[in-house]
């Protein structure tokens, strides 16, 4: 008898009490594991932001009425002045000076040629610092975000869930999910870093919280 054959002869004998008309979608599968790693009393927005940092990306938190002013900030230090903008952004929010907005739809070789991109997001995920982009209103397709060197994200505190499975509750399955974790970084077998290989180099992040007085920097 050959392996395939011992395989299936022990799946079939593990089979032969269940009743011929059950289904696999009949039977429920227990699913009692921990649905969040944020300790009682934890500020999920603090970590969010702690946890992002810890993958060298700049976290800026700020009131909605210091978006603006904290969107220029970002894009000063970085001397980002030709930037993407998706569909959906509410432009009202990009500050007026020395910028020059790209709108969509952009070829791979605009993109490339751009100082970055700026989007909204559909979710965050405290534990494992992670944006999560699904296409929608404000973000772009995936090359909007991937192709350009640098990417400054703006998430709404609402929308961070505590950990993976909160924040999967939330969004659809059937859009295509990216879920950003720092910026794009790689290493070879000797451990060297290398970012900016599989999407931008640079990523800051304006968490959004009604809640401040003013913009602070965490």
């Amino acid at each position: 008898m050959s392996s395939r054959e011992t395989v299936l002869a022990r799946i079939r004998a593990a089979l032969a009490d269940v009743p011929a008309e059950e289904a696999p979608q009949d039977v429920p599968v227990p699913r009692d594991y921990r649905r969040s790693h944020v300790r009682p009393g934890e500020d999920t927005v603090t970590l969010f932001a702690e946890r992002v940092a810890d993958y060298r990306a700049n976290v800026t938190r700020t009131d909605r009425a210091g978006l603006t002013d904290a969107i220029a900030a970002a894009l000063t230090r970085r001397e980002a002045r030709h930037l993407a903008v998706p569909a959906g952004f509410p432009t009202e929010l990009l500050p007026t000076g020395g910028w020059e907005w790209h709108p969509e739809p952009l070829d791979v070789p605009a993109l490339d040629g751009l100082d970055g991109a700026i989007t909204l997001a559909a979710a965050g995920i405290a534990v494992t610092g992670t944006i999560v982009l699904d296409t929608g209103a404000g973000q772009g397709r995936r090359a909007l975000t991937l192709v350009p060197d640098y990417h400054l994200c703006i998430v709404d505190a609402e929308q961070i869930a505590d950990d993976v499975p909160d924040a999967l509750a939330r969004l659809d399955p059937a859009r295509p999910l990216t879920f950003v974790s720092g910026p794009s970084a790689t290493s070879d077998i000797e451990l060297d870093r290398v970012e900016g290989v599989h999407g931008p180099r640079t990523l800051d992040v304006i968490v959004v919280e009604s809640g401040l007085d003013a913009a602070r920097t965490a």
